[in-house]
């Protein structure tokens, strides 16, 4: 039998269990409604009694990298540290709990980590303190690493706080910088910054809560809608070839004593952009250092008269409309021609009369010649031969600040344009849709929309390719083969062809020497040009096509200035892309004359 006082215990002890259950339930009771049953109206009860916050959450802008994946442009997250000047001055006065850290020794370690000395921290909080005693904020440094954060947060000071804010950086500096573009103070973007921005933009997310008189974040009353990263803009450009080509033109501009050059390279068979360089060019990381005529793209913005470089345009479109070949002659081309409308003529060079070959007349450059040929056809057969090949209209690209050229209607053209008009003059074109015009000469009369993005990928991985190129014939493929073996017989016929020579490929390649107008008289300027040159290799074959500008070359004016220019880009354009030489030889050489 069980003792009785064992059973009365047992059974205090089974009453005070009980009791603690049902004042524990009753809490458990309370803590759910208030939690959850009455949360939503606790909620719009504290609202009466609280604060509301409510803040943007930033994404990161998203990056832009070459055709290989090397990074151009990105966000970094940088901090600037602030601190309070009265929380730490009143841990420092508390003499009952001093600080672990001293603010002698404090100022010091922060000083270490931010790059600043001990003396210049102190007086940062000092002059605080000393224009507001109860001052809550003064700012020690700006744009801290990671690093520095972390060594920062690691002393676990309560009066300092890094905030956190997203910078753009351009880790290969001023390489493809005047295509890149930046990002000003203001927020005004420019080059594919702006161009690409829908890709490269994030969305901005927003995190709101209820703080209450005391303080303290409002349970329940947190909410956040998380943004969204911006998309990475994959370009055509080779990032070590852009890097080669504009420290090249850099020399070839300083070596001629010109204002500017520039170097475009183009892929035949895509029409894809694999280098655009230029100098003067920017660093997108310090835009203000340029001088702000280079901060933007002269590759897309300048338009020039082309020159002799297309004549071989002219000579399309006798090919086309008057059923002309390499071998078709001119009689009596001298070097000074005054022809029956008034129109007065002449070749760079003194010679004699020739009858030359349609050949003959591209080899030589002949402006006489080109313009007999250009009589022909008639003017506005000529015109939309231009048209055809791009002049007046934008390229496919649409480059912020691109310029479309100037081709004026055949009603404007005078006596004098007549002929201009066949030797590259009365009308201007860019780089590129010289570029463009050689690639469908290249490309055996089919001109593919030039390109220099890629795609865009999000920040879920979804890729948006670029909106595919839609190919266009605009040259008869059997008259484009006899073309181009002309432009090839201008390469090694011509007057630079020792200094263009690539040893193994064969080389299709035409100058051009434009003189540039005065602005003010619109008069041509006396001795002033605008040089350029492009070609395409291996004309057997063809890859790739490189134009080369100099605007105001100096030490030599003619259309050899570019020439070294040339041979240099296209060397290394198909060592890059390891070009396989030439296999077949070049036909005969095409006679000059009848």
């Amino acid at each position: 039998m069980t003792p009785r006082a064992s059973r009365t215990s047992r059974r205090r002890t089974v009453l005070a269990t009980a009791a603690i259950l049902v004042v524990m339930g009753g809490f458990v009771v309370r803590l759910v409604d208030v939690q959850v049953v009455s949360a939503s109206a606790n909620v719009k009860q504290s609202e009466k009694l609280s604060l509301g916050y409510a803040k943007d959450i930033d994404g990161a802008r998203g990056k832009i990298v070459d055709s290989s994946g090397t990074v151009l442009a990105e966000s970094q997250l940088v901090y600037d540290l602030q601190m309070d000047p009265a929380v730490m001055k009143g841990l420092e006065d508390d003499k009952n709990n001093k600080p672990k850290l001293p603010w002698a020794k404090a100022s010091n370690e922060i000083a270490a980590i931010t790059g600043l000395t001990g003396d210049e921290v102190r007086k940062i909080a000092s002059d605080a303190l000393a224009e507001d005693p109860g001052s809550h904020y003064a700012m020690i440094k700006t744009g801290l690493s990671t690093d520095q954060f972390l060594k920062i947060r690691a002393l676990g000071l309560a009066y300092l706080w890094p905030l956190p804010r997203s910078v753009r950086v351009y880790p290969n500096g001023a390489v493809a910088g005047n295509l890149i573009g930046f990002i000003a103070g203001n927020g005004d973007k420019e080059g594919l910054e702006e161009m690409q921005n829908s890709c490269l933009s994030a969305t901005k997310g927003k995190e709101s809560y209820l703080v209450g008189k005391d303080g303290v974040v409002i349970p329940g009353s947190q909410s956040e809608q998380p943004a969204v990263d911006g998309g990475t803009v994959t370009l055509t450009i080779n990032t070590e070839l852009q890097w080669y080509l504009q420290q090249m033109i850099s020399e070839e501009v300083k070596a001629q004593g010109a204002k500017a050059g520039t170097v475009t390279v183009v892929e035949v068979g895509t029409g894809k952009i694999r280098a655009a360089a230029e100098y003067p060019t920017v660093d997108p990381n310090d835009p203000g250092a340029a001088d702000p005529q280079d901060r933007g793209s002269r590759i897309f913005s300048t338009s020039f008269e082309p020159g002799s470089t297309f004549k071989a345009i002219t000579a399309a479109s006798v090919m086309e409309y008057a059923n002309a070949n390499a071998s078709t002659v001119v009689t009596g081309a001298s070097s000074h021609e005054e022809f029956p409308n008034g129109a007065v003529i002449n070749d760079a060079f003194d010679h004699p009369a020739y009858d030359y070959t349609l050949a003959g007349a591209l080899i030589d450059s002949s402006n006489v010649a080109l313009s007999k040929f250009g009589d022909m056809v008639s003017d506005q057969q000529r015109y939309d031969e231009l048209v055809k090949f791009g002049v007046g209209s934008k390229t496919a690209i649409d480059f912020p600040g691109e310029a479309s050229g100037i081709i004026h209607p055949v009603k404007d053209w005078d006596y004098q344009s007549h002929y201009t008009t066949t030797f590259g003059q009365y009308y201007t074109v860019t780089a590129p849709q010289v570029a463009s015009a050689y690639q469908a000469i290249a490309n055996g009369g089919v001109k593919i929309p030039l390109s220099l993005v890629e795609s865009c990928t999000s920040a879920d991985g979804k890729v948006t390719d670029a909106p595919a190129a839609k190919p266009q014939r605009v040259f008869d493929a059997t008259k484009d083969a006899e073309l181009s073996r002309m432009i090839e017989n201008v390469a090694v016929q011509g007057s630079v062809s020792d200094q263009i020579k690539v040893p193994g490929y064969r080389i299709a390649a035409k100058t051009g020497t434009a003189q540039k107008p005065d602005p003010t008289t619109g008069a041509y300027k006396e001795g002033i040009y605008f040089t350029s040159m492009v070609g395409y290799a291996p004309a057997d074959h063809p890859e790739y096509v490189v134009v080369v500008t100099l605007d105001e070359p100096t030490r030599v004016t003619s259309s050899a200035a570019t020439a070294p220019a040339f041979q240099k880009a296209m060397t290394q354009v198909l060592k890059t892309y390891r070009v396989q030489p030439s296999t077949t030889p070049m036909e005969p050489l095409l006679p000059k004359y009848q």
